[in-house]
């Protein structure tokens, strides 16, 4: 295991990107990110501070790093992922967290092990100077890039279970240091037509599937799509696209299936529950039009949107931490996802706050600027100090 003890931010993130904690959907690799989590308890525990494991099934876990000052203070819970996406296709070595010209690059700097360190680094820096108006926390949470695992637990049970519940909760995402107050939703689902395979010699003894398919995105594309009217006036316009289409066998049958994948995107203030349901009133429609099209839809992943209104007086708080600084405190919204609408969801103020840009995350050359660390270890640690007007 890596040393538990780093003389700086970027030697800390350096042992992070080590670790390989590339998504367990994408990578095969069940319980992807344990081992960085049992570093980060053993970094954690070895500059003074408390731990706990929050079980997940197997060995996966969230990992809560914390530090009470009093029991009477709120608590103010910073929180990020420790997966990443794959590593194909990236031009540098995607684990050896090379500095190199004021950048660590490797898989996660940016997105977001980026936040994880500083964040940790910041509250050993709030523990040694003793006091401070809060106590704090740090959820380190699992699948957040497709699944959003650990973030449900926590949100949904696990804070339920710990006699204090989280005044405020900062997600860390590359924003540049921006606080994100909202973010649009997300629905994903599939639609399936099912036909009858024959040999395409004789075409008329079966039933195309794609042919149904063709009528099916039409109709979404004709009748649905033109009919989203909501925005927002931080994250836009609501959106939808037909984005993975599968279908057939070979090219002498006839296809007995077919399948499309939707991509929906909710603006705060929209209920995405309500879409699937939307789109199958005019499925049933294209039914009852076509009695040969057989079409139905699987249940969707839910994502809500992060609707700024009831979290105006945290978000407050931030903002006057970031002024304190003499940084940009204007609340911004983007068209991403994040952990921070589970919390919202469940009724926790939050919002999304980290160093480095969203234009790194993902990307084959994946870095994250060194002054933005440090920036944001130092913003971190202003926001730890930033007495809160929400209890």
């Amino acid at each position: 295991m890596a040393s538990t003890k780093h003389d700086s931010c970027e030697a800390l993130l350096i042992d992070m990107v080590a670790f390989d904690t590339v998504n367990h959907h994408i990578s095969g690799k069940a319980d992807a990110e344990v081992e960085l989590a049992r570093y980060l308890d053993a970094v954690a525990q070895a500059a003074g501070l408390d731990t706990r494991s929050l079980p997940l099934g197997g060995e996966s876990k969230n990992l809560l790093v914390f530090h009470e000052v009093d029991a009477a203070a709120p608590w103010l819970l910073f929180e990020s992922h420790l997966d990443t996406v794959t590593v194909d296709g990236m031009s540098i070595p995607p684990f050896t967290g090379v500095i190199r010209d004021g950048r660590v690059y490797g898989r996660g700097a940016c997105d977001t092990k980026g936040t994880g360190a500083a964040m940790l680094w910041a509250v050993q820096q709030y523990a040694r100077a003793g006091g401070g108006p809060n106590n704090i926390a740090i959820a380190y949470t699992i699948d957040e890039e497709i699944g959003k695992t650990g973030v449900r637990a926590l949100a949904g049970s696990q804070l339920a279970g710990l006699p204090w519940k989280p005044a405020g909760v900062i997600v860390g995402e590359p924003t540049m240091l921006q606080p994100v107050v909202a973010h649009n939703g997300i629905v994903r689902w599939t639609i399936h037509t099912r036909g009858v395979a024959a040999h395409s010699g004789n075409p008329a003894r079966g039933r195309s599937a794609i042919s149904m398919m063709v009528r099916v995105i039409d109709c979404i594309e004709q009748r649905y799509v033109p009919t989203l009217a909501a925005s927002h006036p931080l994250t836009g316009k609501a959106q939808c696209s037909i984005n993975v289409i599968r279908g057939g066998a070979q090219v002498n049958v006839i296809p007995d299936h077919c399948e499309i994948q939707i991509d929906r995107r909710v603006v705060p203030g929209e209920d995405n529950r309500l879409v699937v349901p939307a789109v199958e009133e005019l499925l049933e429609q294209l039914r009852c039009a076509h009695p040969d099209i057989a079409v139905e839809q699987q249940a969707p992943y839910l994502d809500p949107p992060l609707d700024p209104a009831g979290g105006e007086a945290f978000a407050a708080d931030v903002c006057r931490g970031l002024r304190s600084l003499g940084l940009p405190d204007e609340p911004a919204g983007v068209y991403y996802g994040t952990d921070a609408s589970q919390f919202s969801a469940a009724g926790i103020p939050a919002l999304v706050l980290g160093p480095g840009s969203i234009e790194q995350a993902h990307t084959r050359d994946e870095w994250l600027d060194l002054e933005q660390l440090h920036r944001g270890v130092q913003v971190y640690l202003e926001l730890m100090r930033t007495a809160l007007s929400v209890r």
